[in-house]
């Protein structure tokens, strides 16, 4: 298993696109669609947990990269 090692608890959707290499929209649909789990912040912004974006890790490394 792949993890990301950072001390961050907490993603940005912008910082989970860069790190995918896809958009901000993508991420957005695969919260949308149930494929991320995410929070929502007090002021409306998307935040995805480090566990949630290590199991996304682990997805793209076995090759389903589907946007």
């Amino acid at each position: 298993m792949i993890k990301i090692c950072d001390k961050k608890r907490y993603y940005s959707s912008g910082e989970v696109a860069r790190l995918f290499g896809v958009s901000v929209g993508t991420i957005i649909r695969w919260i949308k669609d149930g494929k991320i789990v995410a929070y929502k912040t007090l002021g409306g912004r998307s935040r995805i947990g480090r566990d949630e974006v290590n199991k996304l890790v682990d997805e793209f490394v076995g090759g389903s990269k589907n946007e």
